[in-house]
């Protein structure tokens, strides 16, 4: 019988922990799709268009550049959000909580936003072509370069200051 020295014999405990431990660790799409709640997840380019992710938990998620075209986010939680440069074209964020999200050069062209809550979220360079932002409140919201043509604006509390293009 072969005895194993006691660094060695650590060692491999040490591994097998580890490699439990990775298993053991969902993926967060995964566990966003199947609880809706994946708060501080990175889910940085994924693909989650058309999927219900309505009322989903989604407070400082990093989405930047991931595809949500179609989805629905209507309701769902995601303040502080990172979706810059996201593609949320014709999403459903209706009623949405976005306090706070970097939503810079994301592409929310077609989305609702109908009676969505966009204070003091960075909208620098998103285009909103055809988006509906009625009762939506863009109070001190950064919405300088968005692209606003056509988009319903109806009851919409927009930003203090100055819009620039």
């Amino acid at each position: 019988m072969t005895t194993l020295s006691k660094p060695m014999a650590v060692l491999m405990v040490c591994t097998l922990v580890a490699t439990l431990a990775s298993c053991a660790a969902p993926d967060p799409q995964q566990k966003l799709l199947e609880t809706k709640d994946c708060v501080e997840c990175d889910l940085k380019g994924k693909d989650l268009s058309q999927k219900d992710l309505s009322q989903a938990v989604l407070n400082r998620v990093d989405l930047s550049g991931a595809n949500l075209s179609g989805a629905n986010l209507s309701e769902a939680l995601l303040d502080t959000a990172n979706l810059s440069t996201a593609n949320l074209s014709g999403a459903n964020l209706t009623k949405a909580a976005l306090t706070s999200a970097n939503l810079s050069g994301a592409n929310l062209s077609g989305a609702n936003l109908e009676g969505a809550f966009l204070r003091n979220a960075d909208l620098t360079g998103a285009d909103l072509t055809g988006a509906n932002l009625t009762n939506s409140d863009l109070k001190d919201a950064k919405v300088d370069g968005a692209k606003l043509e056509g988009a319903t604006l109806k009851g919409t509390l927009m930003p203090d200051g100055s819009v620039k293009n």
